[in-house]
């Protein structure tokens, strides 16, 4: 049997850059130049250590701060004495959480949400889990993104934004408002001014992000990171001074509580009591978001892999504890309420510390860019970790195949794109109320953490270990489950009519939606694999070696992919179509690396050896039947470019080259097939008649 050529070493490889057109060259100039696949260095340059990591995916925990304590304010307003309890409840939580996650990674190295779910409860659990997480991503761009504005134009003056007196006292007219009315219209189009000043703010964020990632996840935190420690370097001034500013009336605010309680055991009583803490501590479920996104990205982390992952979510855990418990003891000391004009209570925290500061007015401005920056930061998380998800739900066929291919860049491009665009909806949808994203956000996120941490419970309660650790494990995972259930079952009652019921909607339609796509793939790979059996017996092995293929007669190039139904059918038909006229056998192939396969710094040398015995299969079947065959292979991102160039150096070595493909065509072509299936082969037709080649496309119907 004639063996495959040899492909230079890895390492001598660099990628191909074929001649650029101005779009492609202003393309580079945006997102980079494409990464060198060959390098056996790029997976560690691309990898992140853990203080990188802390700052790409815990900008989203820490960034929480800016929203998740105000949501929970604003349901115990009036009973200020349970902000205690609740500073502790959330403190305990953030531990109990990342505590879980931490253990998680020690058995699941390769990253969890999704993977723990599909493996422990099955893969239609699992996918409800990666539909939530897909949720959960796009509501960390679009309620980041929202916070941000808010942050921002919280110190800008109302009186910017009022409108011109002669076009409200034109719209007065055309409503037919009162004169005694029209200050009140007046307040009413400055919001509406202000909001969409910040709903533009909010698009333009979203696609500047979009572009920083589509250049790579390591560059757009390296230039990101001076955001980050602006903020926790005012934040942490700000908790420190809030504190010691009130050492004095300490016993004051001790005595306001135990004054409080005592109200309202004698009016409520302690059930009463109970509920309201319990309905705040729900509605502040947006504190605990982007604790999971360690565990989702560890395919990112620097090795070794677990034990920066647990260092990074160490980082975490204590750094969003401290912010968020340290916040609202802040504003119960300093009696901060919500306020109706729109400007946050962390503004506000912020204009009273900064009082007695030489420089308040600019602390207070630092402090408050910084926040908004740092939910920017924060959205990034979403770009990181969605597109992943999408990824390894495309590798299992619950999302289009498409969406786990890799970029010249090595990032998943098209999951960026999307993640965009479903974020620009919400954000649109919402119109700046970031109450009703925050709903829909913590039930996906906390749906996503209770299948998991459920998942976690039952591996320990099977599994066989010491009865001090089995213990400590399931105590450990049942309570987050009991946790994270609370807070999913509370939020979905209590908030129905507030966006609940339209999380249920969306992420119940996104389910449904997967179903259908995997029921569509399992479908042709049924019918393909049909195929394959009704192909008839191949001819006869020939025990006599056929020779090497002559370079002077017809030859036939296929482009195959796996060895299977489609491959061998396209072979045996092009004997049919042109019976007697090609004399040799090529086999071209390329290796494609997406997301399911760029793990580790041997992804290539793996692809590389799994693609190399695809196409010795190929050519001992064409040597069986008689026929002198080879094969070219090649590794890559981009199916079409690397197979074009392997076609035209075949037909340098090959003049008499006729190219053939198979393509699977169906019956009845719909709409949504484009998606779900390449269109390679025309791809690859479509250059290679532009070069001069000629190329022939051999159907496989499916009925």
């Amino acid at each position: 049997m004639n063996n495959p050529p040899t492909d230079p070493p890895i390492s001598d490889r660099a990628p191909i850059i074929p001649a650029e057109s101005g779009f492609q060259r202003l393309k580079r100039r945006v997102f980079g130049g494409p990464k060198n696949l060959y390098d056996k260095a790029i997976f560690h340059q691309l990898t992140l250590i853990s203080l990188l990591a802390w700052i790409g995916l815990g900008g989203d925990a820490l960034s929480s701060a800016s929203y998740g304590p105000q949501e929970s304010i604003a349901v115990i307003k009036g009973h200020p004495h349970l902000v205690v309890a609740l500073a502790l409840a959330t403190a305990a939580t953030v531990f109990i959480i990342s505590t879980a996650y931490s253990k998680l990674i020690e058995l699941f190295p390769n990253g969890g949400g999704y993977g723990v779910a599909t493996r422990l409860l099955g893969q239609r659990v699992g996918m409800i889990s990666g539909c939530a997480l897909l949720v959960d991503y796009v509501l960390t761009i679009a309620v980041s993104i929202t916070a941000c504005s808010l942050a921002i134009f919280s110190f800008l003056p109302l009186e910017w934004f009022v409108p011109d007196p002669a076009w409200v006292h034109e719209v007065a007219q055309l409503q037919r408002v009162a004169a005694d009315k029209i200050p009140a219209l007046t307040h009413d189009l400055t919001i509406a001014s202000r909001n969409h000043w910040m709903l533009g703010v909010d698009i333009t964020a979203i696609v500047g992000l979009m572009a920083l990632n589509l250049r790579g996840v390591k560059e757009s935190i390296v230039m990101l990171t001076p955001i980050f420690l602006v903020f926790v370097i005012t934040h942490v001034i700000l908790l420190g001074a809030g504190f010691l500013l009130h050492i004095p009336q300490m016993p004051e605010t001790a005595q306001v509580v135990a004054d409080g309680f005592h109200s309202d055991l004698g009016t409520i009583g302690l059930s009463g009591m109970a509920l309201l803490l319990v309905s705040a501590y729900a509605m502040g479920g947006g504190t605990y978001t982007g604790i999971e996104a360690v565990s989702n990205a560890l395919p990112l982390m620097r090795e070794p892999r677990v034990q920066t992952a647990k260092r990074t979510m160490l980082y975490m855990a204590i750094s969003l504890a401290v912010m968020a418990s340290g916040l609202l003891m802040c504003y119960l000391l300093w009696n901060i309420q919500p306020s109706e004009g729109g400007k946050t209570m962390n503004a506000m925290l912020a204009e009273a510390v900064a009082v007695h500061f030489p420089a308040g007015k600019w602390f207070v401005v630092i402090t408050l860019l910084s926040e908004g920056a740092l939910l920017v930061v924060a959205a990034q998380t979403g770009f990181i970790g969605g597109p992943r998800v999408l990824a390894n739900m495309a590798v299992d066929s619950w999302t289009p195949r498409r969406f786990a291919s890799l970029s010249e860049r090595l990032t998943t491009e098209n999951g960026i794109v999307i993640m965009g665009v479903a974020a620009l909806g919400m954000v649109l949808y919402a119109q700046g109320k970031i109450s009703v994203l925050i709903v829909i956000y913590s039930i996906n996120v906390f749906l996503s953490f209770a299948l998991t941490m459920l998942g976690m419970t039952l591996l320990w309660l099977r599994r066989r270990a010491e009865p001090a650790i089995r213990f400590r494990r399931v105590a450990l995972f049942g309570t987050g489950f009991a946790l994270c259930a609370t807070i999913l079952i509370f939020t979905c009652w209590s908030q129905f009519q507030n966006g609940g019921s339209l999380a249920l909607v969306v992420t119940g339609g996104l389910a449904t939606l997967c179903l259908l796509i995997r029921s569509h793939y399992h479908l042709v790979n049924n019918k393909v694999a049909k195929l394959y059996a009704t192909l008839g017996n191949l001819p006869p092995a020939s025990t006599v070696s056929p020779g090497e293929p002559d370079a002077k007669q017809p030859t036939a190039v296929v482009l195959v992919g796996s060895f299977g139904g489609l491959g061998i059918h396209t072979t045996l038909n092009l004997f049919r179509a042109f019976p007697h006229h090609f004399k040799n056998l090529v086999f071209v192939s390329v290796g494609v690396v997406d997301s399911g396969d760029f793990k580790g710094a041997d992804t290539v040398d793996e692809l590389h050896k799994r693609t190399e015995e695809t196409l010795a299969k190929y050519v001992a079947m064409a040597n069986g039947m008689g026929i002198p065959a080879s094969a070219r292979f090649a590794v890559g991102t981009d199916a079409v470019e690397e197979a074009t160039r392997l076609c035209l150096e075949v037909s340098k070595d090959f003049p008499k080259s006729t190219f053939f493909a198979g393509k699977i065509i169906f019956q009845r072509e719909l709409w949504y097939q484009w998606l779900l299936h390449n269109d390679t082969a025309f791809s690859v037709q479509k250059r290679l008649h532009w070069e001069g080649k000629t190329m022939v496309v051999l159907p496989a119907r499916i009925r």
